[in-house]
């Protein structure tokens, strides 16, 4: 089984930045494509960035251009960096298996919060 322990939120003006870190036990993380979710209140958890075992990135149109998703696999590590934070990125964030979430998976997850 692979735990997943989330870092890195708080909080932070319009305009500011984060850096969020998941750290993962288990040899089986770095086959993984992971993914960064996020959840905010009243609202169904979104992947916002994935990565591949290999390093291929995707974003959503909302993440793209100011998110950064990286990982390494030598320290079991993925990482999200986020800029140019808005209101709307407030959420609570988590890391999983981008493709297919692992649900006995899900950490407790990191609060970022965005004021206007």
């Amino acid at each position: 089984q692979v735990q997943l322990v989330e870092s890195g939120g708080g909080l932070v003006q319009a305009g500011g930045s984060l850096r969020l870190s998941c750290a993962a036990s288990g040899k089986i993380f770095r086959l993984l494509p992971m993914g960064w979710y996020r959840q905010a209140p009243g609202k169904q958890r979104e992947l916002v960035a994935t990565i591949s075992f290999g390093g291929i990135t995707k974003y959503t149109d909302s993440a793209k251009g100011r998110f950064i998703i990286s990982r390494d696999n030598g320290k079991n590590t993925v990482n999200l960096q986020m800029n140019s934070l808005k209101p709307e990125d407030t959420a609570v964030y988590y890391c999983n298996k981008a493709d297919g979430p692992l649900q006995d998976s899900w950490g407790q997850g990191t609060q970022v919060t965005v004021s206007s």
